[in-house]
């Protein structure tokens, strides 16, 4: 069960009174991260009288601050790759999002799945891009989430096509349980990204 939604004439809860709260919207991919990222560390952000709200910092600060499995791996040369795809996923959302607005698949988009596809090669360990499951996959699995079903529902294309790494990974992450409860009904997706971009039904 989901805790009820605040609306905006909804009591705020007390802040800084020593319980950690994480607070985010159940569409927004970018809280999805943090949402995973918290299941996989903790089953149970406000934390020690500060508030981060930036995802990717977020991710990173749960990893460090909480207990659990550590979500990044300790091989220089995994954590060195980490971090440039961390700081590609901005580069990677905005290319597949501009086709959403032109209404076509175009170069960018598709050089952006070929690149995950390769981000997906690179370690032959496992499925994932650090070949085990880490906050790589956390900070692309809530876009990824989203592109497939719309681009295959509106645009009729398949983002799996001629890029098997990147289908076996999407079945994979469909396994990790800190990620499954956080999953949104792809016809939901659909319909907030036509609302998002002006698109007619």
């Amino acid at each position: 069960m989901l805790p009820p939604t605040l609306s905006s004439t909804s009591d705020p809860p007390p802040i800084f009174d020593g319980k950690t709260r994480l607070y985010l919207a159940y569409i927004c991919p970018y809280a999805q991260r943090v949402w995973i990222t918290r299941n996989c560390k903790v089953p149970a952000l406000e934390h020690n009288n500060q508030v981060i709200a930036e995802s990717l910092d977020l991710i990173k600060y749960l990893d460090t601050h909480f207990e659990g499995p550590s979500l990044l791996p300790d091989v220089p040369a995994k954590r060195e790759y980490a971090e440039e795809l961390l700081s590609h996923s901005d580069s990677f959302n905005k290319s597949v999002f501009i086709s959403f607005k032109l209404g076509d698949v175009n170069e960018d988009a598709l050089s952006a799945f070929d690149y995950i596809e390769t981000a997906l090669s690179k370690f032959e360990d496992g499925p994932f891009f650090l070949g085990q499951f880490s906050l790589v996959d956390i900070a692309y699995v809530p876009f990824i989430e989203r592109f497939q079903p719309y681009l295959l529902e509106v645009l009729k294309y398949d983002i799996t096509d001629g890029r098997p790494k990147l289908k076996a990974w999407i079945q994979e992450m469909g396994k990790i349980e800190g990620y499954k409860p956080t999953r949104s009904d792809p016809k939901e997706i659909i319909v907030s990204i036509k609302r998002r971009f002006s698109i007619p039904n």
